[in-house]
């Protein structure tokens, strides 16, 4: 079955680091615990700049003031998307606002693991930069086994690199879930 992701985007630019995705003060809560694992998506990107923030409008909340969720399904980054602290939050942050699909040109690749381990986001990345491509609240669909963005705002497609093995670790819920789906590891 194809997997499309369709929904708005959301734009930043390069070098998010993880203490703007999530910053330190809001750590405090238990992803374990439901109450408080929302908590997660409430804070998610507030630490970016306004500067990056909707990129290229400026200034547009990723979730709003009050909310647990966004309204974007997607986020497009640039460069070096998660850089900074290994904290595994940060793609929980942003999967727990209601984000399915990071797509960037590339990653610190202890993001892009932290997504794939925890089975919080598919990370996929972008031959070309779509920075500038892309606008915050633009209509897209991310085709994830034919490996292409379709801006249906401005009907302009984009190819992005294949998942190759991540994918059925995400899908399946994370690196423990497969190892246990797959015989890896035994069944609880």
């Amino acid at each position: 079955m194809q997997q499309v992701i369709t929904g708005k985007a959301y734009v930043l630019g390069d070098d998010i680091d993880t203490d703007q995705i999530i910053p330190a003060e809001h750590l405090k809560y238990n992803p374990s615990d439901p109450a408080e694992r929302k908590f997660f998506g409430m804070y998610a990107m507030v630490g970016v700049p306004p500067a990056q923030s909707g990129l290229p409008k400026g200034n547009v909340k990723f979730v709003a003031e009050g909310e647990f969720t966004t309204p974007y399904t997607i986020v497009i980054g640039g460069r070096n998307f998660g850089c900074g602290s290994s904290r595994e939050h940060a793609p929980l942050a942003i999967a727990e606002a209601g984000a399915k699909v990071v797509v960037a040109e590339f990653y610190a690749r202890i993001f892009y693991r932290n997504c794939v381990n925890g089975g919080y986001l598919l990370p996929c990345e972008s031959i070309q930069r779509l920075v500038g491509e892309v606008s915050t609240g633009d209509e897209v669909s991310v085709d994830i086994d034919a490996g292409k963005l379709i801006n249906k705002t401005t009907g302009k497609t984009y190819q992005l690199r294949p998942l190759g093995d991540v994918k059925p670790i995400v899908d399946a819920g994370g690196i423990f879930a497969y190892a246990r789906k797959s015989g890896m590891l035994a069944a609880k």
